[in-house]
């Protein structure tokens, strides 16, 4: 998206990484035995992960808020390797293995790779959560679940990888975005794309539990018929 040029590269960087680390399920949930309990990283096929995190020495050396500090200078250029081979520049100069760490960083950033081995998975994740649909009530009925709070409002969407478009047809009452769920149901390899965010992974939802230190075994409170 273009407005990711908006947003500082260091920030974004930072919030990718501890979105990869800080929203796994350290503690025990309860819920449904049936729910395998999954981490964010383990949505990520192991060469994207690698290139995340491992991202280019020199995007920390830049000054904050510098012109420098901006999503638009991990662009890969035409002559790139990585882009399609119709624009690739065959006369051009070898890039060093920084600007090809640049190059894979910012592929992986967009990635809609995915693990086959989550196709119809049963599993329990636990994320922040974006409305996208609503009935006239303000019950939320599908949304996407992010790794961080923040993500695809306040900051540039995460790599498709790290977002889950997830239904749930009973609907549910999301009293605040700050407020991080667990979710249980089945997933699958789905590419769905909006206005908001494009995502890999689909989920059907079965139960959503609020996300605590002590998570909860009852899910939340379904509305009234």
């Amino acid at each position: 998206m273009n407005r990711a040029k908006k947003f500082s590269l260091q920030t974004v960087c930072l919030l990718l990484l501890l979105g990869l680390v800080q929203m796994g399920p350290a503690l025990a949930a309860k819920g449904d035995p049936e729910y395998r309990m999954i981490e964010w990283i383990e949505l990520i096929p192991e060469d994207d992960l690698e290139a995340l995190m491992n991202p280019p020495e020199w995007i920390m050396n830049i000054p904050d808020g510098s012109e420098a500090d901006t999503m638009d200078k991990l662009e890969q250029p035409k002559s790139s390797p990585i882009a399609g081979a119709e624009n690739a520049d065959k006369d051009a100069p070898k890039l060093t293995e920084e600007e090809l760490k640049a190059q894979r960083y910012q592929a992986a950033l967009k990635s809609s790779k995915f693990k086959k081995e989550f196709d119809g998975a049963k599993v329990k994740v636990p994320g922040f959560i974006v409305p996208i649909e609503s009935t006239d009530d303000q019950t939320v009925t599908t949304f996407f679940l992010v790794p961080y709070f923040g993500a695809c409002i306040h900051t540039p969407p995460p790599p498709p990888n790290q977002i889950i478009y997830a239904t749930f047809p009973k609907g549910f009452k999301l009293e605040s975005l700050y407020d991080a769920f667990w979710l249980e149901g089945t997933m699958e390899t789905s590419l769905v794309t909006n206005d908001i965010a494009t995502s890999t992974y689909t989920i059907k939802v079965a139960n959503i539990i609020p996300y605590t230190e002590e998570p909860i075994e009852e899910p939340v409170e379904e509305p009234a018929e």
